[in-house]
């Protein structure tokens, strides 16, 4: 990081005005990280299928800072967003991770972007179309030029009780489910495919518009297809431990119960190359 003074010029006089951050700290201790935090930014966001969606993301911004300065220059982080093109991907998210770096003078740097994605859902039986919306976030560390990029997204599915199905004569109590899949990736991968994933392996999925037949239908698929909230993370770690473009992941599910006042909750996770390494 450069100490560098700027000049403004006042009743036709030029002031220098002195770069503060930059200027020597003598405690000596380096900072983990310092930037920004929750800041809301317009993004677009390229889909699957090629199209572009517009949000807006929350992002937190960071760097380290070495032990001699005295602050980083928290501007540039919103200058960063400002200038950068504002089209995210997945496989582009790691230039602006280096952009962010670059211009920090940083050896580490961090960012975060939570965002609502919506997803044009066709109902099973009857056609209809709707939009069903889920929480994404993309995280991204560059530390000396090697970038690490995981990908979460949290997927709300229906769950139906296997104990309840075997001990009741009419029927068996169902939930909703939230399944959180964080990955980190070694390769690209799109949100929807984590999102088909996990839909894949519940008892059902959901959707925002149904008729009739589609209603009859999900519920005797999710009868015909209980899980545990111990089942369903299982099920999708299998897929997972299946999947080169995966590094590392944590799959975590809280099924809110529909005959307690609390949530069944389970977590698996596994960086798979420890696995391979120890």
């Amino acid at each position: 990081m450069k100490t560098t003074q700027l000049a403004a010029v006042q009743d036709n006089v030029v002031v220098h005005i002195p770069d503060v951050q930059a200027t020597a700290d003598t405690r000596k201790i380096a900072i983990n990280r310092v930037g920004i935090k929750d800041i809301r930014h317009p993004i677009r966001f390229t889909d699957r299928s090629q199209q572009v969606q517009h949000t807006v993301a929350h992002c937190n911004m960071y760097v380290n800072l070495p032990h001699h300065f005295k602050g980083t220059h928290m501007s540039r982080f919103v200058d960063i967003l400002n200038g950068h093109e504002t089209e995210i991907s997945v496989s582009g998210f790691g230039s602006l991770l280096a952009h962010m770096n670059q211009r920090l003078e940083a050896d580490t740097g961090y960012i975060e972007m939570q965002f609502d994605y919506f997803v044009n859902k066709t109902a099973p039986v009857s056609g209809v179309q709707s939009l069903l919306d889920y929480k994404v976030r993309l995280l991204g560390k560059l530390d000396k030029g090697e970038a690490t990029i995981n990908v979460e997204t949290v997927v709300p599915v229906t769950t139906l009780c296997p104990c309840s199905k075997k001990i009741a004569r009419y029927g068996a109590h169902n939930q909703r489910s939230h399944v959180t899949l964080n990955v980190r990736l070694r390769e690209h991968i799109w949100v929807e495919e984590l999102i088909d994933l996990v839909e894949q392996e519940a008892s059902c999925e959901l959707y925002s518009l149904l008729k009739r037949p589609d209603e009859k239908y999900i519920t005797e698929r999710a009868y015909d297809n209980p899980k545990f909230v111990e089942d369903l993370v299982r099920d999708i770690a299998v897929h997972l431990n299946q999947n080169e473009r995966i590094s590392a992941y944590s799959v975590a599910s809280e099924n809110f119960e529909s005959i307690h006042n609390h949530s069944a909750y389970a977590v698996i996770e596994c960086d798979k190359e420890q696995a391979a390494s120890g």
